[in-house]
């Protein structure tokens, strides 16, 4: 069966998204600080069209972002800033038409949509029956490569809360935020039943790497 896999940055205060999200802050305010690791790289970059970007750990670790996913899910925060029924002109996204993702996108919300499809190979799908809905449908479009839990803090949370997360990559920015959402509130210090397989670190991020134990605890 093909895992389910968080990828996510978050602060060294344990916010993975900044105070007061809106359409001019995404992230919330400041939060764009989080991911500048990222940003900086040439496999982030040339997966959104532009030139340019440094090599490195940083590097290695963005180009994993979208290795062997067929599909993703993400919560309605994730995709825009819109709450409610979606109206005449609906929000198509933050990131234009052809988004970075070339695969089909389950959407986590409480109003049914029709699928929303884009340039590269990317189909927004409207779920409304909950978490694991979702879940089953994106492994079964993904035809056995795994599914990555795109975001946000909060859908993350109820994945990990069911017990539905095989794997997580959190990488740790070297940035205070004092506000915002956090990665693992109301989850414990650590989550339990996953131990650490890696971790590697540049001067712009720590790299932790988690998968889900044999009965264990995060050691």
């Amino acid at each position: 069966m093909a895992r389910l896999r968080l990828e996510i940055t978050m602060s060294l205060d344990g916010y993975a998204a900044g105070p007061r999200q809106s359409e001019q802050a995404p992230l919330g305010e400041g939060a764009e600080r989080l991911h500048e690791w990222a940003i900086a790289t040439r496999s982030w970059r040339a997966e959104h069209g532009m030139e340019g970007g440094e090599t490195g750990l940083d590097d290695e670790r963005a180009a994993e972002w979208s290795r062997g996913i067929g599909a993703f899910i993400m919560g309605r925060n994730m995709f825009g800033p819109v709450r409610g029924p979606w109206g005449e002109s609906p929000w198509r996204g933050w990131w234009g038409d052809d988004p970075p993702y070339h695969a089909p996108v389950f959407v986590l919300t409480h109003h049914a949509r029709d699928p929303l499809e884009m340039q590269g190979g990317t189909t927004f799908h409207f779920v409304t029956e909950g978490i694991e809905a979702a879940l089953e449908r994106a492994r079964e479009a993904a035809a056995g490569q795994d599914v990555l839990l795109a975001g946000g803090a909060a859908t993350a949370r109820q994945y990990l809360r069911a017990g539905l997360l095989d794997a997580m990559e959190i990488h740790v920015a070297p940035v205070l935020l004092g506000d915002g959402e956090r990665l693992f509130e109301d989850v414990g210090v650590t989550p339990e039943g996953y131990v650490r397989t890696r971790l590697e670190a540049s001067p712009a991020a720590a790299h932790f790497s988690l998968a889900r134990a044999a009965g264990g605890a995060v050691n």
